[in-house]
């Protein structure tokens, strides 16, 4: 079983010599993709211009946009809501980013009490995700979310 707590330790630790939300992220993201077993992306999508962009990741090759409500990411930004999916190929209008992905589990993120985008995970495996990685992961979504300071570049 994954160790969310320490993940969230981790990622406090890394926010408390430098609190920009890109170089934040982007090791988020390796944080996840290194600690849980059976991934093929752990990411970011932050909405821009009505749209879900592609941030920082790890994984093969991505979607670069998503309209909001579209698909399971645009889904759970339009929704405000964590969106836990055993198997992608029945979740409807799912885009297939990556064929090799079956199942997914996207949480948004928030400023000032607005959605400002999602953590994106995949996995090859039908049913990877549990209630326990949902609680986890929604953790480690709110320590993002408590460091992060989201100033342009």
């Amino acid at each position: 079983m994954t160790d969310y707590p320490l993940l969230c330790e981790q990622l406090q630790s890394l926010g408390e010599s430098e609190r920009h939300w890109l170089p934040l992220l982007s090791n988020a993201s390796a944080l996840l993709y290194e600690a849980l077993p059976d991934l093929n992306w752990a990411g970011f999508y932050l909405i821009e211009g009505g749209s879900l962009l592609l941030g920082p990741f790890q994984g093969k090759v991505a979607c670069i946009r998503i309209p909001l409500g579209k698909g399971v990411c645009g889904t759970a930004a339009a929704r405000d809501e964590t969106q836990l999916v055993p198997d992608v190929h029945a979740f409807p209008g799912h885009i297939a980013c990556d064929g090799a992905s079956n199942a997914e589990i996207v949480v948004p993120l928030h400023r000032g009490g607005a959605v400002i985008g999602v953590l994106d995970i995949d996995s090859p495996v039908l049913g990877r995700f549990t209630e326990n990685d949902r609680a986890g992961l929604e953790a480690f979504a709110r320590v993002i979310e408590e460091t992060a300071e989201w100033r342009e570049l």
